[in-house]
């Protein structure tokens, strides 16, 4: 369960609706009943329905999650409806819509690749980095976990990653093995990260007993070289992580050339989806 705190939704009406409903108000319609509802336009999975509720609610409607967080929607769809008085609805009404798009098609995004990668292998998992639209990082967190990817880092602070800009720090004599073996001593109970950029580093990451080799803009082909290429060494194998221009198009190449993780942040600047709303008067 990921859950997005009452004050991130609290900063989306104050930037929609900060002091109140102008139109609305002037119209002297604010106390007319009505409903909403919010309906998949196009095929989608669905995203912040529940958080879309709750915006309606906070501002004094009711509302009725219909297709939850995950689910996939076909087209017309209902995905949540909502009662109330009319300038309670036409407040929430774009904010909620917005949230439910936006997030709906990282969450959409996310399940394509996972699709394309796990038909050519069941266990292939997608993992999204942490370059989400700044300010936005809870609600991706969310949109990407409910689409069936998991969090590749959610900091600096959790996990190990030992970058080629870490190494240029070391001196001369201090080797990336030099530097995996420091990591695996200071930190045990850790998994080891290796982002490298060439099949030499790979094999060196490897033998000094990187966890996890992060290959950073490989080709599928030479994914399957390095794939090769390790098959023919004893002893544990690392997984193997596929970063860098990684999509739905190429998933399923980076999948069958022996990536068992792909790592990627496309699904953050995916098109949102399209959500149908009505508003009728009751």
């Amino acid at each position: 369960m990921h859950h997005i705190s009452d004050s991130v939704l609290h900063a989306l009406i104050a930037e929609d609706i900060p002091y109140g409903d102008l139109t609305t108000r002037s119209l002297n319609i604010g106390a007319l009943p009505g409903r909403i509802t919010f309906a998949a336009r196009s095929p989608m999975v669905a995203c912040c329905t529940e958080e879309a509720a709750r915006i309606l609610v906070m501002l004094g409607c009711s509302a009725t999650v219909a297709t939850s967080s995950g689910q996939a929607a076909a087209a017309d769809t209902l995905l949540l409806s909502g009662i109330g008085r009319a300038d309670s609805l036409l407040s929430a009404w774009k904010v909620a819509q917005t949230l439910i798009e936006w997030t709906s098609g990282v969450a959409t995004a996310a399940r394509a690749i996972i699709d394309a990668a796990r038909h050519i292998n069941p266990v292939v998992t997608v993992a999204c980095t942490r370059k989400a639209v700044p300010g936005t990082r809870a609600l991706s967190a969310k949109a990407i976990c409910v689409a069936g990817a998991t969090l590749h880092r959610c900091g600096l602070s959790d996990t190990i990653l030992l970058f080629p800009e870490h190494r240029v720090f070391g001196d001369g004599a201090h080797t990336l093995a030099d530097q995996i073996t420091d990591l695996r001593q200071q930190n045990p109970e850790r998994s080891i990260v290796v982002e490298v950029k060439t099949i030499a580093d790979a094999l060196i990451a490897r033998k000094a007993g990187a966890t996890v080799l992060q290959l950073e803009k490989f080709s599928p082909e030479e994914v399957g070289r390095l794939s090769a290429a390790l098959a023919t060494c004893d002893g544990p194998q690392p997984v193997i992580a596929a970063a860098g221009g990684i999509s739905a198009a190429n998933a399923a190449a980076y999948a069958a050339a022996g990536a068992r993780v792909l790592v990627t942040s496309s699904p953050y600047t995916a098109r949102p989806a399209d959500v149908h709303v009505t508003i009728t008067a009751t």
